[in-house]
């Protein structure tokens, strides 16, 4: 008897429209997940370290259509399951590591917002950390008989050897207060100065009592400080995903190139030389991003010099431990696997269900490599893309042959038989 193992409506709905988009899809990435073993074993086996108290940083690097993108998703997926607590953010013009126009706070607004646990991993996590550290606390100033604000004083007060800890303490507190006494105005507050949204001191000292608020100067230190309250609130620590890196290689200015340099070089110092806690970053980009001399992170001879990989891995011969983890195009084999785990998600998991045999597949990626070549599965966004659409006209016509279709179907391909994207940007929206 055959086990039937389904795939729930709202996993299959996410992956599919997510796939007909041509983006990654942010949910159900364990259903169409292909290859990688080992880089996989390999972050697994730093989330085992963040939540054990280490540091790691990791550099994810591949060409357009090599896979960074979904493979950011699926280590925070893995990280949400060891009970860390992950943001992620792209890169973009306004939003940078370091800036002086307000970017590098805008990126840490971006990484707040989509702030995830394991029981909110669709982001928007923020309010539910802060309320289990104050339930903790609460609980724990009951079986003692002290107040509350001491407890909360007294488990957070090894924030004060962080910069912005005293203040950070001071938010909490008040959030404390506010909760206490139902007063949802300065609970609000609390979670605005949290998420780096008050623009000016003075409206944070209106509203809070304190001095200080996130800006372009202290991202860093935020994320260190947060790293320390979540594990302090009971999970493992922090994961920071950060993709589209390439737009640091982008920017015109030298000047603006190096700040962020700059930044990147005191996340791999602190990383390497144990002074963080509990913290891991990703960071997604293509090889010019690093590799570059002139314009890439190894333009900085500081992050050069650290971010060399292992001469002795030539050729065959790998090592996934260094901070620098390249990622390969996928093989026609890697998108053989990968259509099978679509039609399986389209059928919900029942085999029964499938539109397309094997053979079907088979002639699909023949139909491929005659309209785009022999690139077509190394960045395959159209390719899934128009599989899924086949698969949704087959469900809709159900007396139509996938052989009658295949003959008429004409993915986007220019006049040379490349592959046909409107600029770079939208080739890198979808990297399975």
């Amino acid at each position: 008897m055959t086990v039937i193992d389904t795939i729930r409506p709202k996993y299959r709905e996410a992956i599919l429209q997510s796939l007909r988009a041509g983006v990654v899809p942010r949910i159900g990435h364990q259903h169409i997940q292909v290859g990688r073993a080992n880089e996989v074993s390999a972050l697994l086996r730093d989330l085992v370290s963040i939540a054990d108290g280490g540091a790691v940083v990791r550099f994810i690097i591949g060409p357009y259509g090599s896979g960074k993108t979904f493979f950011l998703f699926l280590v925070r997926a893995m990280a949400l399951d060891k009970n860390l607590v992950a943001v992620q953010a792209d890169l973009n013009p306004d939003r940078r590591l370091h800036a002086s126009g307000g970017q590098a706070r805008s990126l840490y607004n971006e990484l707040l917002r989509n702030i995830a646990t394991r029981s909110k991993p669709d982001g928007g996590a923020l309010p539910s950390i802060v309320e289990k550290f104050v339930s903790t606390a609460l609980s724990d100033a009951r079986t003692r008989g002290v107040e509350v604000e001491v407890v909360i004083r007294e488990q957070l007060v090894s924030l004060s050897e962080l910069v912005g800890g005293y203040d950070f303490a001071e938010v909490i507190a008040a959030y404390w207060r506010g909760h206490d006494t139902a007063n949802e105005e300065l609970k609000t507050a609390a979670l605005r100065w949290l998420r780096g949204e008050f623009a000016t001191r003075t409206d944070a000292r209106a509203a809070l009592g304190v001095r200080s608020i996130v800006d372009d100067n202290n991202v860093y230190d935020q994320l260190k400080l947060l790293s320390r309250f979540v594990r302090i609130a009971g999970y493992g620590g922090l994961l920071v995903c950060l993709d589209e890196m390439v737009n640091i290689y982008k920017l015109a200015s030298a000047q603006a190139r190096n700040s962020n340099y700059e930044q990147i070089l005191r996340i791999v110092n602190d990383t390497l030389q144990g002074s963080s806690a509990g913290l891991g970053f990703l960071f997604g980009g293509t090889p010019e991003f690093l590799f570059d001399t002139r314009r890439g992170v190894y333009s900085y001879t500081a992050l050069q010099s650290r971010l060399s990989e292992n001469r002795f891995a030539t050729d065959s011969l790998v090592d996934y431990s260094g901070p620098v983890l390249r990622l390969s195009n996928l093989t026609k084999e890697d998108l053989y696997v990968l259509l099978r785990n679509v039609r399986n998600v389209y059928a919900s998991g029942n085999p029964a269900a499938y539109l397309v045999p094997d053979e079907g597949l088979e002639a699909f990626m023949l139909h491929c490599s005659e309209k785009i070549g022999d690139a077509y599965f190394q960045t395959p966004r159209n390719t899934i893309r128009e599989f899924v659409g086949l698969l949704a006209v087959l469900e809709q016509n159900p007396n139509t042959s996938w052989r009658e279709i295949l003959g008429s179907v004409d993915i986007a391909s220019d006049r040379d038989g490349d592959l046909h994207v409107d600029d770079e940007d939208e080739l890198t929206s979808f990297r399975i």
